[in-house]
């Protein structure tokens, strides 16, 4: 196993270093003064094959005891070393590093190695990489002009004002102390500094559009003067220049009034200003309502805030942490003053302390003033109610109409007309003709209205009160209706922001998100011959009312829930009710290709499916002709990608993507292609619509209703930065009303699903070989069939068994046959899909037991696991000390503890309690039902409070799946494996083994 490490080097750029698991741990020297070999630092060229770069050396001090360093927290041993019985002392050790410049840091940064765990250093200088995209995406950037021993160069540096500040004093506060381990190099705000400043020049010259040049064209031969040669630098991949030094200095000079923009003014303390509004007064109806006050507050601590009144009493009490805070405090308000000049005002008076306004003063400081200010770097604390201020604006109610007002062929669907009106509204509540009239005598920009204020523009209330006199009610479609709700305010032809649209009936319902409860039942046809459950039966329901009205429909059920058997329902229904419609098309991991062929035969045996994909695939007037009598064709991702002109040709009922955030990046080939192919209803199947950022929901509802969220910029700009970056509200509810009527999810908690649900589920994951392994199993089955062919007795017996656990072990893993600790990878079926599972299982929250009877698997698993999702993997084996096992049960029961837990099959069959999982995966079988149930007893026991959903992982084509089938069919030969184990197998005739050990058409994936 690989840690990763790094640390900021102001002449070397980004330096990465690496712990390697497998690398002895004691140091051969006991040198103690003089800096040794770190013992298990990765060799350069290793580290070079993770992130290119310039190999070297360097010194670190480290915690450690006399013969190694200690492990970081992220590094992870099958046999954790002793616990140290002495204190741990920082001490010398020289480490190989691969070193790599801003420029190159800066997409190495963004873009995580596969198969590496990151230490918690190179998350931290990642962070920081994003805060400086980030800041050049805002253009808080400005040039600058500096020298080195090389001569001047041309830079572009970061201008951090107001929560910039606070977020870069939060980023040198969390330095963890490896970054820091150069000796010498003690000062996080120094180091963060450094490196922020480069990155951001770095970024700047990667976003700038390739040949760009700030000079305009000129004429002759003419030398640049050193203004010209800094402007071209500015855009040139380093940044240096030639130019005299005397024109070099007077550039400086002139561009100090900018680099002061830039500097970080707020020192100990800054000023900040707390708007308030007076007690009301019946009496005093001219006095002004409300007053700024001035404070001071620290930097170090933001919620120590001290006022004016006591900076000027000048007690003593604030020079223990604030030298001169009366002129600190004149200072900030005489700069503030140049960005609210209303300031100056208070500034007449000898110790100002606040500043009283009336309510147009207040609104306008509310609007104007504050968000300058905060850009500035001062503090602004606002009344709770401003973020989410009332606002005048326009409701839209809508009426079913009456029995026989219909658009085209239907009175029920998009085309059907309703009856609308208009009303003025503040938020959700529409106004009475009263408060109407009142708001029109007024001419003030706040106004108090049912006890709250709201903002009111007398320009817009006028064009909103003529727009109601000319469009007060009409006649609309269902669509217009649904397009209006999803319309951003800044797209509206309205005077006024559309704040809110009621409906009636079943648009209401759609809207509100309440359609799938309120919908009647609709039951499968007969012949599907799987009994849904109440929340199942709502889920049918919700997908044909929406395939009825051609709007796209996100099925986000938790994993467990049964998506599968609710689409298939829902393709057999509508087949029912009318055969003649063109086939589904059904896209998905190529790990569930089987599993979708499998559940479709086994609850939908009438649908005619066909599994699209390898190098047999039907195409052309071929895959035309079959496609006139297939109901619903299943396909990978990778396989769409690549026959995209041609799938997109054919004319789709619907289409559907299961485990749609595999097109959760809008900008890759597959999320493009998905968005060519045509069809009359798109569903997305997933159990995370949302995992990290936003755009990934933009990217599966642009495919489901295309432009309904806008474009990705615009979707980037009106919700993900402001909901993302700056965690507001008002974008996060708009966003969700917007999408609420698309999506369904239900999670295993729902207090409407729970009871539905049985205590344990079981699911059996079937998974394909990858070429490797199929390659591999070949072989051993024809060595086998040649050994047995002149064999007898004990001899057979023995070649048929340890063929059948090398076969096992092919299943599992080519490395766990060919012993050769060979990388993981992306080598095995089973370890693709059990990433997949485990990073649904993780990011619904849940925790996870895995099962195998190989140590040496789970011993590649382990490692690989902690790897791939960033968190320590449990383990736990035969061979585990009593002491250390009672420590890992522990751990895993814990609220904190690990969310993955390995075990071996009978380390892990009795004596344990782990009800903290509710998901079990048995990754290889043991044909025992007795040993597998007593394993997965562990989470399903007394104390599990939760539905146990329990996979067993099955290779399809296989022994493994032949077996199973025949344990399945024939009760009295699984009686018999459950006593014997797997001792049948040696006595079928050699015919016999060939048909059980041979590999079936569809084993081998892509």
């Amino acid at each position: 196993m690989l840690v990763l490490h790094g640390f900021w080097s102001t002449s070397n750029g980004l330096c990465l270093w690496a712990e390697d698991s497998d690398l002895t741990v004691k140091s051969p020297s006991q040198a103690l003064r003089s800096a040794r070999p770190h013992p298990f630092a990765a060799p350069a060229d290793v580290i070079a094959g993770i992130h290119a770069g310039k190999p070297g050396t360097a010194v670190l001090l480290l915690p450690s005891l006399r013969m190694a360093p200690l492990d970081s927290p992220e590094l992870f041993r099958l046999t954790p070393r002793p616990t140290p019985r002495t204190e741990p002392v920082l001490l010398p050790w020289t480490v190989p590093v691969v070193c790599i410049d801003a420029a190159s840091a800066i997409t190495a940064l963004n873009e995580p190695a596969a198969y590496v765990r990151y230490g918690a250093s190179v998350a931290y200088l990642a962070d920081l990489a994003a805060f400086a995209r980030e800041l050049v995406g805002r253009g808080r950037i400005l040039p600058a002009c500096a020298s080195d021993e090389h001569g001047p160069v041309a830079l572009w540096r970061p201008v951090l004002r107001g929560p910039d500040i606070v977020a870069m004093n939060s980023l040198i506060a969390a330095t963890p102390p490896v970054c820091r381990a150069q000796p010498g190099a003690h000062d996080a705000h120094a180091l963060a500094t450094s490196a922020l400043h480069a990155l951001v020049n770095a970024a700047v010259r990667a976003a700038l559009p390739a040949g760009i040049d700030l000079l305009p064209p000129r004429r002759g031969s003419k030398r640049m003067s050193a203004t010209e040669a800094w402007l071209t630098a500015l855009t040139a991949p380093d940044g240096r220049f030639e130019a005299d030094p005397g024109a070099v200095n007077s550039l400086v000079e002139a561009l100090a009034p900018w680099d002061e923009i830039g500097m970080d003014t707020a020192g100990l303390a800054r000023a900040t200003f707390r708007l308030t509004e007076n007690e009301t007064d019946p009496e005093a109806e001219e006095a002004p309502g409300w007053q700024l006050e001035f404070l001071l507050q620290s930097m170090a601590d933001p919620s120590l805030l001290v006022p004016a009144e006591q900076a000027w009493r000048d007690d003593g009490s604030l020079r223990r942490w604030l030298d001169r805070p009366q002129e600190l405090l004149l200072a900030e308000l005489g700069r503030a003053a140049r960005i609210y000049p209303e300031l100056a005002t208070a500034l007449r008076t000898a110790c100002p302390s606040k500043l009283c306004l009336d309510t147009e003063g207040a609104h306008h400081f509310l609007s104007n003033a504050a968000p300058l200010l905060d850009e500035a770097g001062f503090g602004v604390l606002l009344p709770s109610w401003w973020d989410r201020r009332r606002k005048l604006g326009l409701a839209l109610s809508a009426y079913t109409p009456v029995e026989g007002v219909v658009s085209k062929k239907s009175r029920f669907g998009r085309d059907q007309l309703v009856e609308f009106r208009w009303e003025l509204a503040v938020g959700d509540d529409a106004l009475t003709e009263d408060e109407i009239a009142a708001l029109a005598e007024t001419k003030a920009p706040l106004i108090r209205l049912r006890g709250q204020w709201v903002v009111v523009d007398p320009e817009q209330l006028r064009r909103g009160l003529e727009f109601l006199a000319r469009e007060a009610t009409g006649q609309a479609t269902a669509a217009d209706i649904l397009a209006l709700a999803a319309r951003h305010p800044d797209d509206a032809a309205t005077p006024l922001e559309l704040t809110t649209v009621r409906a009636d009936g079943w648009l209401g319902d759609l809207l509100s998100g309440a359609a799938a409860e309120s919908l009647k039942p609709v039951e499968p046809p007969p012949g599907f011959t799987a009994k849904l459950r109440p929340y199942q039966q709502r889920g049918l329901s919700w997908l044909a009312f929406l395939s009825s009205l051609g709007l796209g429909s996100c099925l986000a059920d938790d994993m467990g829930l049964g998506k599968t058997v609710q689409l298939l329902a829902m393709e057999s229904l509508q087949r029912h009710q009318d055969p003649n419609i063109g086939p589904t098309l059904l896209l998905c991991p190529m790990s569930l290709v089987g599993n979708w062929q499998r559940e479709a035969a086994r609850f939908a045996p009438d649908l005619r499916v066909y599994a699209h994909h390898g190098g047999a695939r039907l195409r052309g007037d071929a895959l035309r002709e079959h496609l006139a009598d297939t109901d619903l064709m299943v396909t990978t991702y990778a396989t769409a990608n690549r026959d995209i002109d041609e799938l997109s040709g054919h004319e789709w009922n619907r289409v559907v993507l299961d485990e749609a955030q595999a097109v959760k990046n809008s900008l890759s080939q597959g999320a493009k292609a998905v968005r060519r192919l045509e069809a009359g209803h798109r569903v997305a199947l997933t159990g995370t619509p949302v995992e990290n950022r936003l755009a990934e929901l933009w990217s599966i509802m642009d495919f489901l209703n295309p432009g309904l969220l806008g474009s990705s910029e615009l979707f980037r700009t009106r919700y993900a930065i402001p909901v993302e970056r700056h965690g507001q509200t008002e974008p996060a509810e708009r966003l969700r009303a917007i999408t609420r009527p698309y999506i369904l999810r239900r999670l295993k908690t729902d207090p409407t699903i729970i009871d539905d649900l049985p205590e344990k589920i079981e699911i059996k994951q079937y998974c394909r070989l990858t070429t490797e392994q199929a390659s591999l199993y070949q072989s051993i089955v024809d060595d086998m069939l040649e050994k047995i062919e002149n064999t007898k007795g004990i001899e057979r017996r023995g070649n048929v068994l340890a063929a059948m656990a090398k076969l096992k072990q092919v299943c599992n893993h080519p490395a766990q046959l060919l012993h050769d600790r060979s990388a993981v990878g992306a080598r095995s079926g089973k370890v693709i899909r059990l990433e997949e599972i485990v990073e649904e299982i993780l990011a619904e929250g849940d925790r996870v037991l895995c099962f195998t009877q190989f140590t040496e698997f789970a011993e590649m698993l382990v490692p690989h696991l902690a790897t791939r999702f960033g968190q320590d993997v449990l383990y736990l084996h035969g061979g585990t000390p009593k002491k250390r096992r009672d420590e890992i049960v522990t751990r895993f029961q814990s609220g904190d503890g690990p969310s993955i837990f390995l075990l071996s099959l009978k380390a892990g069959g009795t004596g344990l309690n782990l009800t903290a999982a509710n998901h079990v995966v048995h990754l290889d079988r043991w044909w025992n039902p007795a040993v597998e149930n007593q394993a997965t007893d562990r989470a399903f026991r007394i104390g599990q409070r939760r539905t146990v959903q329990v996979r067993k992982f099955i290779c399809t084509g296989t022994l493994e799946e032949k077996i199973d089938d025949m344990i399945e069919e024939k009760k009295a030969l699984a009686d018999l494996v459950v006593s014997d184990g797997e001792g049948w197998l040696t006595e079928l005739s050699t015919g016999d083994l060939r048909k059980v050990f041979a590999l079936s058409e569809g084993a081998v994936g892509e």
